[in-house]
């Protein structure tokens, strides 16, 4: 099992930043790929990011690339999104998630992964 605790979440207004963190423990932290994923209030579970399991590897959703850097610290178990130029748009609960290392980072399925944290709320006001 892996344990997964978001943090970080906020208030924040239109153009402000936030970095929300991702405490793992339970399992060997660089086994893992790692994704963040967001819900807001009516809607599906979208992709945000993804790391592959050593950092050099990331993808983004469309709709965050350029606002949004997603890393990891493996010595220190967590996972980070640093979020930058944030939108009203961008409000949602966000959920980091783990799953196996070795498949494909690349197609931002959430049902790929294995392990989900509680999520952090974010809130961009306008």
């Amino acid at each position: 099992q892996v344990q997964l605790v978001e943090s970080g979440g906020g208030l924040v207004q239109a153009g402000g930043s936030l970095r929300l963190s991702c405490a793992a423990s339970g399992r060997t932290f660089s086994n893992y790929d790692m994704g963040w994923f967001r819900q807001a209030p009516g809607k599906e579970r979208e992709f945000v990011a993804a790391i592959n399991w050593s950092g050099r590897s990331t993808y983004y959703t469309d709709s965050v690339k350029g606002r949004f850097t997603i890393s990891r610290d493996n010595a220190k178990n967590t996972l980070f999104l640093q979020m930058n130029s944030l939108k009203p748009e961008d409000t949602a609960v966000y959920y980091c998630a783990a799953k196996p290392k070795g498949g494909s980072i690349w197609n931002g399925d959430g049902g790929t992964y294995d392990y989900w944290g509680q999520g952090t709320q974010v809130t961009v006001s306008s």
